[in-house]
């Protein structure tokens, strides 16, 4: 019999909610041995089931690969002694299985099933299925990741027609047990069944209106009765199916919707988004239900053990009385405040967990201690008290904002529970990108419309969206958004990342919203309740006034405020635990970390942000200001090489103050300057006004500008007469700008009493000849220079390699060169042989395909262009055992690129300048053994 519903109950429910194309990486994982199973050992039968309960369990903490985080999390719980629902988890591998073998299960998995669900009935002394005293379960999910909202949930799984007047007499409370059935019928309906809430939700509606009520807790138990008959007959006369009465039916349904869920489209955005790996699936836990909803010595929460948004020691969260798990997240009541100082900080007026439950609240206070000591980090819990008593559902590591990583990395460090090793591994460095924005400048005026509460921190200013797909198109367009929303759901995932901040009407502080907003480090407020959002006129209306699509408004996630207008942002100060956990930083690391920085400005931030050097200036950004890009223009319409020197000639003194202010603002640190790269063509205008309006400005015939203009065309000018090409066709090109360099390094020199040791790059060198070449011009101006000065000037001259053939006769060309600069992002274009500049019409097909694991242009391919790198460093080094070799492309800021810039052994990684502090850290933490490749 059971085998026969395991069957039917696959064939009816499979296919629905997932998304089939996406299985592919999936399958090519393949099915791997489960871990039980020692290698070698073939008798060992695969355990596909972990049991957990009673003070036992058959897990452990480390074990999250295979038991997914909540898994691991809750056997490592019970290990304890704490007291958690009796349960077991389906490992991961059951997901792999299930992916690799067309959508079925192992053949073991059914009896392992049985018999843990018989041991969890021994525990609580019920019977799953049985009609007078029935075990209900839960079926959720979990990943060693977290996902928070991405996957599905079943609660109150076991309650059919008969089993839910067992729950009544055993309980005594009959509208429990009726609101517990309309709450599984609604969610099994969503989840399994792909049948949406808002079905139901019209239907209660319907009677609260009818019967004049306010509240769902206004329904006595005839109304949810009532309800429940409501909600099966419109399944049976909208969609042909009967809601299923068999308990093992409605498992085994539930647990394929959340095998399933791993292949939503929604859990599919976040783990691309995360860098989650598809491959890894998630595992399935099975829970003996505790009832938040039982009264009013019931309740549900979730709760931090700090501040997940400041980091603040603190217990942080919501809870709310007599309400199930679903009522806390979703926001459709509001939350009521755990401790009583939270409580008045808020000024509530609702009791908190302190003075309404004190002994399950005592209880929590000292789990969260022994979790916090134990874990040694700061954690996420979900609870609940039933009729009094604490249950714990759920522990893991929290997620937080960069500014909560920080302090609380360095108080941990600080009370001894972690070394300062592992405070420095505890951040993302990714993460830090939360702490370089804008904030709202504080001489501002703010016009406040509304307050809500400061779910994310941080500021945003955009056009109102009332939609996903919106924003998602509008961020296409260049465009920056506020998504304005009732409450955010996992379906607006797409819609968050797009926009420049979330604002909501309804929903907590552990709300969807608030919780995937920190996580993707976006400003959000939430539960703003006087906003009237109305999506069918697209209005938003506030304080009076009416806001239309399009309308302008600023959030500030830090103080829960909403703004008109577009409001002034300010930049960003960096102290206190930043500081102090890049100290530690910089005291492990080994790779230095230099800026990529073209003007004053950018050196300044460089500087700011713990920049050592700079690694890459682009001195053809200094042409392209209207004053100077007059002379460059005049040199490209030059004849012949005495016209093109009196060109230069002007550009000389703009060039050297150029130098000199960097030199100046860097104060002997290390400057590498790449000689004029791009093609001519690009400084020259291209539609017949602008050629017209050109030649009148410097007085040339329209017909020499329009003919010069379409001369220096090319079809394909990533590969044209750019780089080295120029200074070999145009050498006084190489020589001004060498000669601009060298004599600001005099100059600055005498003004800071610094020595400048100039590092003179040469770009896009395919041969030694070339650099060679270019290289006797560059000695012969700094010769010139300093006979001119009577200055002994020290100075570099090297290569970017940024060609294959580069990067394979690196041996050869270090003959020449005194340094090497990866330039990644052109390595990566003519390894691929993909234009940067097109790639976004298909790269986003290959990484979602599996073609390729990330884009090689936000995150170094190890295989391909890694590999040419490996080769350029040991041949170069083999020729020039003390070469100094960096990176300036902008996989320089790239976490998981420095990490593999370690790997090989470069000096240096060069980022633009608000990622050096991610460069720094990654760079820690790398030498420290953690390769943010593989983390992810």
């Amino acid at each position: 019999m059971a085998k026969r519903v395991v069957r039917e109950a696959r064939a009816k429910h499979m296919g629905t909610k997932s998304n089939p194309a996406s299985n592919a990486s999936v399958r090519a994982a393949g099915h791997t041995k489960p871990e039980s199973e020692a290698p070698g050992d073939k008798s060992a039968a695969p355990k596909w089931v972990y049991e957990f309960g009673a003070g036992r369990a058959e897990g452990r903490a480390d074990m999250r690969n295979l038991l997914g985080g909540k898994g691991a999390g809750l056997a490592e719980m019970a290990s304890l002694g704490l007291p958690v629902p009796p349960g077991f988890t389906i490992t991961t591998e059951v997901c792999t299985h299930y992916y690799a073998n067309q959508n079925t299960y192992p053949e073991e998995l059914e009896s392992h099933v049985a018999q843990a669900l018989v041991q969890v009935g021994s525990i609580t002394g019920k019977i799953f299925g049985d009609p007078s005293n029935p075990l209900l379960v839960s079926v959720r999910s979990g990943a060693r990741a977290s996902m928070p909202g991405m996957m599905d949930t079943v609660l109150n799984l076991g309650l059919n027609d008969e089993t839910v007047e067992a729950v009544a007499r055993q309980s005594g409370d009959r509208r429990f047990a009726y609101d517990s059935y309309r709450r599984f019928i609604t969610m099994y309906c969503d989840v399994v069944l792909g049948i949406e809430h808002s079905h139901f939700e019209e239907l209660l509606d319907d009677l609260k209106d009818r019967k004049a009520y306010e509240l769902d807790t206004d329904l006595d138990a005839q109304d949810w009765a009532e309800l429940v008959r409501l909600y099966k007959e419109r399944l049976a006369e909208e969609h042909g199916v009967s809601f299923p009465q068999d308990p093992h039916e409605q498992l085994w349904g539930a647990i394929g919707a959340v095998f399933r869920s791993w292949m939503s489209t929604r859990a599919i955005t976040y783990r691309r988004l995360h860098d989650i790996p598809e491959n890894w699936g998630t595992a399935v836990n099975v829970q003996a239900m505790v009832f938040g909803n039982r009264g009013e010595t019931s309740a549900t929460g979730v709760a931090f053990t700090r501040n997940p948004s400041t980091g603040e020691k603190a217990l942080y969260g919501e809870f709310l009385i007599n309400a199930q798990g679903e009522d806390v997240v979703a926001g459709i009541r509001t939350p009521q405040e755990i401790t009583e100082a939270a409580r008045k900080a808020s000024s509530s007026g609702k009791p908190s967990m302190e003075r309404a439950l004190p002994q399950a609240f005592n209880e929590l206070t000292r789990i969260y201690g022994v979790l916090e000591k134990h874990y040694r980090d700061m954690q996420d819990l979900e609870f609940t008290v039933e009729e009094g008593k604490l249950w714990m559902l759920q522990t893991r590591s929290g997620k937080r904002t960069a500014k909560a990583a920080l302090r609380i990395a360095v108080e941990l460090a600080n009370e001894g529970l972690i070394t300062r090793e592992e405070a420095v591994t505890r951040v993302d460095p990714a993460s830090l990108d939360q702490l370089l924005h804008p904030t709202i400048d504080p001489k501002a005026q703010r016009k406040v419309l509304a307050t809500g509460l400061p779910a994310s921190p941080g500021a945003a200013a955009g056009e109102i969206v009332f939609s996903s797909d919106e924003a998602e198109a509008l961020k296409a367009q260049g465009r920056q958004v506020i998504l304005v929303r009732v409450e955010t759901s996992p379906e607006d995932i797409h819609g968050m990342h797009a926009a420049q901040g979330i604002l909501t009407a309804r929903g907590g502080m552990t709300s969807h919203a608030a919780v995937v907003a920190r996580g993707m480090g976006k400003p959000c407020v939430a539960g703003a309740g006087s906003l009237r959002i109305d999506y069918a006129t697209a209005t938003v209306t506030v304080a009076g006034q009416t806001l239309k699509k399009g309308d302008f408004i600023t959030i500030d996630g830090s103080t829960g405020q909403v703004l008109a207008g577009q409001v002034p942002m300010s930049e960003p100060e960096l102290s206190g635990e930043f500081g102090t956990l890049m100290s530690w930083a910089d005291a492990v690391r080994k790779l230095g970390v230099r800026a990529n920085a073209d003007t004053p400005a950018d050196a300044r931030v460089a500087l700011k942000f713990g920049a050592q050097g700079i690694g890459l200036c682009r001195t053809e950004h200094m042409f392209f200001e209207e004053h100077r890009i007059r002379a460059v223009r005049e040199m490209i319409l030059a004849d012949d090489e005495r016209t093109r020197r009196v060109a230069l000639a002007k550009l000389l003194p703009m060039q050297r103050d150029d130098f000199i202010a960097l030199f100046v603002i860097m104060h002997g640190l290390p400057v590498t300057i790449r000689l004029l790269d791009p093609p001519l063509h690009e400084f020259l205008p291209h539609t017949e006004k602008e050629i017209a309006d050109v030649a009148a400005a410097l007085k040339v015939d329209v017909r020499k500008l329009a003919d010069r203009a379409r001369l220096l065309h090319e079809f394909n000018p990533m590969l044209g007469f750019r780089g080295c090409r120029l200074a070999i066709a145009y050498p006084e090109i190489a020589e001004m700008q060498a000669r601009a360099i060298f004599e600001a390094a005099v100059e600055a020199a005498r003004r800071t009493g610094k020595p400048v040791v100039p590092e003179v790059m040469v770009p896009l060198i395919a041969t030694k000849a070339e650099l060679d070449l270019v290289k006797e011009r560059i000695d012969a101006t700094a010769a010139a220079v300093m006979k001119e000065t009577g200055a002994k000037i020290a100075y570099q001259v090297g290569t970017m390699i940024e060609l294959p053939r580069a990067a394979l006769l690196a041996g050869e060309i270090a003959k020449t060169a005194e340094f090497f600069s990866f330039g990644t992002n052109d390595l990566t274009q003519t390894t691929f042989g993909i234009s940067r500049d097109d790639a976004a019409s298909f790269l986003g097909t290959y990484t979602a395909r599996g073609i390729l694991e990330r884009d090689p242009f936000v995150s170094v391919d190890r295989e391909g262009v890694g590999e040419l790198m490996r080769i350029g460093v040991e041949r170069g080094r083999k020729t020039r055992p003390k070469l100094k070799i960096g990176i300036c492309g902008e996989h320089g800021g790239d976490p998981a690129s420095v990490a593999f810039c370690h790997m090989v052994g470069l000096d240096y990684v060069s980022c633009s300048p608000f990622r050096v502090p991610i460069a720094r850290l990654a760079a820690a933490q790398a030498a420290l053994g953690k390769d943010a490749a593989s983390e992810a």
